[in-house]
């Protein structure tokens, strides 16, 4: 006999396993990282709306899950299974649009509040009222990582039905409407019973395929309806799709064939009570017989805790994958401002600065330039410098990052004026830093008459930024201030050059970084996911 286990560690840990799947974040468009995100919803779907639920509530009644193709009848067969129309069947598709689940008025408090499909606002329909009215919450759903209230569930309540079952009616697992496929899928991984209807004319197709396979693999408890068979050809079909079953490890699933009926044109009537008598009998034994029910409900279970160990690993791998790809993408923008850095430094090194206007003014300083004037002209070639090499490390990273899939999650900044106008800023203010660094050292020298502060910080600037070009720069200040005086000056104005260097390139790698940090592209849920898988596997 499978038995359930209900132990308060194993419910702690299958919580927490739930928390850390709910903290996953896929955003970036890698090969495989659709199917980990459907991976991650179906996980969450299996948590929230069956695995944790059941094993609180063992005792909650047996759910029976009716899914299957459009047209192949599901409606219908519910209608016929509690014997009065409580889900709309009909000839346009998709005709199910909000799931319909039915239960024994005894049993509707256990899905009334929030218990099960904590996204789903329940309605229900008052005794000769056509509007569907929202039922009474009971509860908030989950917190870390809740899951948004994204639709209905209608609940209906018969008498005919035995305690301790309920029946759901979900949409059609091949609609045309992305919304209902997913929404029958989160549905079937809240059943107890997968209920999976086909039809004579569909039962090769591949959409019902997958599902039974997926039911194989979770090792659920399935039940097959063959509904809608012609009678000439009932003994026939059911040979074929029996054969088809068993090839597939199926050959044991309990199945069940309704012949076609006048009933079931249209999808309007309900089926004879002979029809749908057998698939009825065998539900109402897995409800009234304990060792039945608990081999229905358990093995259902015991297949989904199983599965984890497998999945798990899985959305582990896509988690590693993603914070890989955003490594990289980092990695990129890193080395591409480094070696624009040090290309600048470079660049400094030979007195690139001093060229074009700056070398013209020098050299008609102090004559025919002002060091007013000198310093304006420094000043903008090493702008002019900073802004051609921030373009060069943009251009090296968007060659970067067009190799890799996952940019395309990201909109790296376009360089444009407002990139000009930063870099002009940030020099601005580095010279007037250089100006007040001239002016107190000039106010510490016992010199009469005092060198002009504006003439120093001039050839302060042209030392620090000509190179080679620039060297009777620093002879000059050594004559107006002094050996010691320039060696203090010139040692300090370095390393604020340096740092000024490293912080306008470090800001605009920044704000490149910027987009790709929002996504929180971290390697802790990769961990947390696996730690919580073995705690999982160890109360097991």
């Amino acid at each position: 006999m499978v038995t359930l286990d209900v132990r308060p560690q194993l419910l702690d840990a299958l919580s927490a396993l739930r928390d850390r799947v709910a903290s996953v974040r896929l955003p970036l468009p890698l090969p495989g990282a659709p199917r980990a995100r459907q991976t991650r919803a179906e996980l969450l779907a299996q948590l929230d709306d069956y695995l944790v639920p059941r094993l609180k509530a063992p005792e909650a009644p047996m759910l029976a899950v009716v899914g299957g193709s459009t047209g192949a009848g599901k409606s219908t067969l519910v209608n016929s299974l509690v014997g009065r129309q409580v889900s709309e069947a009909g000839v346009l598709r998709p005709t199910t649009r909000t799931p319909v689940l039915v239960c024994h008025p005894d049993d509707h408090h256990w899905f009334a509040g929030m218990r099960i499909l904590p996204d789903l606002l329940r309605v229900w329909v008052p005794e000769g009222e056509e509007e569907l009215l929202p039922a009474p919450k009971k509860g908030p759903p989950r917190g870390a990582g809740q899951r948004k209230v994204t639709g209905q569930l209608r609940i209906e309540t018969v008498s005919t039905l035995p305690r301790g079952l309920a029946v759901l009616d979900a949409p059609d697992i091949d609609s045309l409407v992305v919304e209902n496929r997913t929404l029958a899928a989160q549905l079937i991984c809240a059943a107890d019973v997968w209920v999976m209807v086909t039809t004579a004319s569909r039962y090769a197709d591949a959409v019902p395929w997958h599902m039974l396979r997926t039911a194989k693999q979770y090792r659920a408890t399935l039940v097959i309806v063959l509904d809608r068979v012609p009678h000439q050809v009932l003994a026939e079909v059911s040979r074929q799709y029996g054969a088809l079953l068993t090839r597939a490890g199926l050959g044991d699933v309990p199945r069940f064939t309704v012949p076609e009926l006048p009933e079931s044109a249209g999808g309007g009537g309900l089926l004879p009570a002979s029809a749908v008598a057998p698939l009825l009998a065998w539900l109402g034994h897995h409800v009234q017989d304990p060792a039945a029910r608990q081999y229905a409900v358990g093995r259902t279970a015991l297949g989904a805790l199983d599965s984890l160990g497998r999945r798990m690993p899985e959305l582990a791998s896509a988690v590693a994958a993603q914070h890989a790809a955003a490594v990289r993408l980092t990695s990129a923008v890193e080395d591409a401002y480094k070696q624009e850095g040090r290309r600048v430094r470079n660049r400094l090194d030979r007195g690139a600065v001093l060229a074009g206007d700056a070398l013209t003014r020098w050299r008609g300083y102090p004559l025919d330039t002002s060091a007013d004037e000198l310093l304006d002209s420094l000043a903008e070639s090493l702008a002019a410098l900073l802004q051609c090499a921030v373009a060069s490390a943009d251009e090296r990273i968007a060659a970067a990052w067009r190799r890799e899939p996952a940019a395309g999650a990201v909109t790296l900044p376009a360089p444009d004026r407002e990139a000009a106008e930063r870099i002009g800023v940030a020099v601005r203010r580095w010279r007037r830093v250089l100006e007040e660094l001239a002016e107190d050292e000039v106010a510490r020298l016992d010199r009469q008459p005092a060198p002009d502060p504006d003439a120093v910080a001039a050839l302060l600037v042209a030392a620090l930024l000509g190179g080679k070009r620039a060297r009777p720069a620093g002879e000059k200040l050594a004559e107006r201030i002094g050996v010691q005086s320039a060696v203090r000056l010139r040692d300090r104005g370095g390393e604020l050059v340096a740092e000024h260097l490293d912080q306008v390139l470090r800001a605009e790698r920044d704000r490149r970084l910027a987009p790709l940090e929002a996504l929180e592209v971290t390697p802790e849920p990769q961990a947390e996911l696996i730690a919580a898988l073995s705690l999982l596997q160890k109360e097991r």
